[in-house]
C-alpha cells in the first residue's frame, strides 16, 4: 500500500491500540462514526498487568473484562487498614475481545508523522480523518516523576504465605524489603491475578527518574525472603517504568487529540490510566459528533482543577523518607470514602480532593514531617541517589514497558 490513501477521509483516525486506543476506537464505531485505527500489531494482546477500581469501570465494559476481584483490599502502614472498595484485575484477554473493531478500518503500520487530520505511516500510506486521537502512550521519563515497579509472579500455593484467593495489598509499607530508613522509599503491590498467579511488584512512586529495576527487585526478594517464600530462579517477571507528570493538553479544536497517559490521563500519584481513560471515552466521541472540542470536554475546569491537586501530591510523594510514607499514607487512609475516591480515582471531585489532601496534612505526625510534604524542605531530597550496579548473582531480565494506553 506504499504512497497509498486507505479509503476516503474518515470521522476519527485512532493512532495506537493500546487498552484506551482500542477502547477509543470501539465506541466511536458503536457511535456510527467511520475509524481508521493505527498500529504495529493490531493484535498483539497486551503485556502489562492493569487493574483498577471497579466502580471506575463504565457500565460498557463487560464482566468478562474482570479477570479477579478483591473486595476489601489490605493496605499496611503501622497496621493493617482495609478499603471498603472493591478492586480488580482486568483480563487483557477479555478486554482486548470487549473492544471489537469489527465495522472500524485497522492498519497495520507505524506512524511516522501524525497530523491534526493527517497521519502518514513508514510506508507512504496516508490516512486523513476529521479528528485525529494519538493515544500511543509516552516517551521515556528521564528525570522526570515516575513510577517503577518489579514484578514476580508466582503461582497461588507458593504466593500463599503472603496471599490467598480473593485477597490483595495494594500497599504493604512493612519494613521487610531490606531497604534503610535513609534510603528512598518503596512498597510492596501483590494482588491474584485470577489465571492460578499472584504478581509481588516492588513499586516506587514521585521519585526523579524513578527507581532501577535491579534496587526494586532485590526489595522485592528481601520480602518474600521474610515470609519464607523461597524461588527457583525462572519465575516470570514484570517491569514497569513510565512518567507520572504529564499535564493535560491545552484546548483547541483543529489539533491531534492526545488522549490516554499520552494526554494526561495517567493518575500522577498512583499511575492507573486505563480505567479512567476508558470512562472518559463516549466524552471525547460525543464532542466530535457535536462538532466540539474533545479535549474540551474531558478536561473541564474542575477536571483540570483536579489534576493540579494530584500534582502537588505527587511532588511531596517524592520527596518523603519510608518513615514519613507509612505516616501520611496512614492518616489518608482514615479519611472518609469519598474523600479516598476523590484522591484515587473521582475524574473532576476537587472539593472532596481539597479535603482529603488537607486532612492528610494536617493529621500527618509529628508536625514537622508536613514541612516535606508541602515542599518547605527537602525538595530535592532523593536526586541523585546512588542506587549501585546490579548484583553479578542476580540476572536480571531487561524488558522495561510503558502502560500501552
Amino acid at each position: 500500500m506504499s504512497g497509498r490513501e486507505v479509503g476516503g477521509a474518515a470521522d476519527v483516525c485512532v493512532v495506537g491500540l493500546g487498552p484506551t486506543g482500542r477502547g477509543l476506537a470501539h465506541r466511536a464505531m458503536t457511535a456510527g462514526l467511520t475509524v481508521v485505527a493505527v498500529d504495529p500489531r493490531p493484535e498483539r494482546l497486551w503485556a502489562p498487568t492493569y487493574s483498577c477500581w471497579v466502580d471506575e469501570l463504565p457500565e460498557w465494559v463487560p464482566e468478562k473484562a474482570i479477570a479477579s476481584r478483591i473486595e476489601r483490599p489490605a493496605v499496611w502502614t503501622s497496621r493493617e487498614l482495609r478499603i471498603d472498595r472493591a478492586y480488580c484485575v482486568l483480563s487483557k484477554r477479555g478486554l482486548f475481545e470487549s473492544l471489537p473493531l469489527d465495522d472500524a478500518t485497522v492498519v497495520r503500520g507505524r506512524a511516522r508523522t501524525v497530523e491534526p487530520h493527517r497521519v502518514e505511516l513508514a510506508d507512504g500510506t496516508e490516512v486523513r480523518a476529521a479528528v485525529v486521537f494519538d493515544t500511543r502512550g509516552q516517551s521515556s521519563p528521564g528525570t522526570r516523576r515516575s513510577a517503577s515497579a518489579h514484578g514476580i509472579f508466582l503461582d497461588e500455593e507458593t504466593a500463599a504465605p503472603m496471599v490467598t484467593p480473593g485477597e490483595g495489598l495494594m500497599l504493604d509499607w512493612r519494613p521487610e524489603n531490606g531497604a534503610g530508613p535513609e534510603e528512598p522509599p518503596s512498597f510492596l503491590y501483590a494482588v491474584p491475578l485470577g489465571d492460578g498467579t499472584v504478581i509481588f511488584e516492588e513499586t516506587s512512586l514521585g521519585l526523579r527518574g524513578g527507581m532501577p529495576q535491579h534496587e526494586l527487585r532485590k526489595r522485592t526478594l528481601n520480602r518474600l525472603a521474610a515470609h519464607g517464600i523461597q524461588l527457583r530462579g525462572d519465575e516470570p517477571t514484570e517491569a514497569a517504568h513510565y512518567p507520572l507528570d504529564e499535564t493535560p493538553p491545552k484546548a483547541g479544536r483543529g489539533q491531534v487529540v492526545p488522549y490516554g497517559s499520552r494526554g494526561g490521563l495517567m493518575h500522577p500519584i498512583t499511575g492507573y490510566c486505563v480505567a479512567d481513560s476508558l470512562s472518559q471515552v463516549d466524552k471525547a466521541i460525543d464532542a466530535v459528533q457535536r462538532g466540539e472540542d474533545p479535549i474540551e470536554a474531558v478536561w473541564s475546569r474542575e477536571a483540570r482543577l483536579v489534576h493540579w491537586m494530584r500534582m502537588r501530591g505527587v511532588y511531596g510523594l517524592g520527596r518523603l523518607t519510608t518513615e514519613q510514607s507509612v505516616a501520611m499514607f496512614e492518616a489518608f487512609f482514615t479519611r472518609p470514602p469519598r474523600q479516598q475516591r476523590a484522591l484515587l480515582s473521582a475524574h473532576d471531585d476537587y472539593s472532596a480532593l481539597s479535603a482529603a489532601l488537607f486532612m492528610t496534612v494536617a493529621t500527618t505526625w509529628p508536625f514537622n514531617w508536613r514541612y516535606d510534604l508541602v515542599g518547605w524542605r527537602n525538595r530535592n531530597r532523593w536526586v541523585g541517589w546512588d542506587y549501585g550496579r546490579p548484583g553479578t548473582n542476580d540476572p536480571l531480565p531487561h524488558h522495561e514497558d510503558t502502560p500501552a494506553t
